[in-house]
């Protein structure tokens, strides 16, 4: 149920508020987007790492969605650096379900705590295999649950941490397209 729920959590950022801010922000469809960028999607879910997967981002959003260099190589590696959307869903999850498996009774206060550290400490993750893992420490410790916890989820850490990384440059690249179309950094028509 865990995993799932951390799935489905991701799937929603990619099919519901990806494709919203690619209409509300360009002219781009989200499913020559989704073709376009496939490859750097794939990249992403093998090496679990947005910043290995990030010369072939920058070659996907150059050549098949014809963003010129100086908005893809400005905002892509500040993206793969602190633009991680899906260890920061995985960490708020991950944060639930631990505190719940510990019988915790979460406040309002202590789910919003959640909300803050998990998306302070995906900022500051590192971006290889498996840092949400380290940095979720920082979000249990915020509501006071114990670390000991990251063993009930670390065994199907790997499968998701595949997963989430592909939202992560699903994400920068997102973002690469709407500032190329905000700044007119098309190379060629979209």
């Amino acid at each position: 149920v865990y995993a799932a729920t951390v799935l489905v959590s991701l799937a929603l950022m990619v099919f519901g508020i990806y494709p919203l801010a690619m209409r509300l922000f360009t002219r781009i469809r989200y499913l020559t987007f989704l073709k376009a960028i496939m490859p750097a999607q794939l990249m992403a879910f093998t090496t679990s790492s947005s910043a290995a997967t990030l010369p072939v981002t920058i070659d996907c959003v150059e050549k098949n969605l014809g963003i010129k260099e100086e908005i893809s190589s400005f905002v892509l590696p500040l993206g793969a650096t602190i633009n991680m959307d899906g260890t920061s869903i995985h960490q708020a999850v991950s944060a639930v379900f631990i505190a719940q498996v510990f019988g915790n009774d979460l406040t309002i206060a202590d789910q919003l705590m959640i909300i803050l550290t998990a998306t302070l400490s995906s900022i500051g993750a590192a971006a290889v295999p498996s840092a949400g893992l380290v940095t979720l420490v920082i979000v249990l410790g915020a509501i006071g649950v114990s670390p000991e916890g990251l063993a009930l989820i670390i065994a199907v850490d790997r499968p998701l941490d595949m997963c989430r990384t592909v939202v992560n440059i699903t994400g920068d690249t997102v973002v690469a397209s709407v500032v190329a179309t905000t700044e007119g950094g098309f190379a060629k028509s979209e």
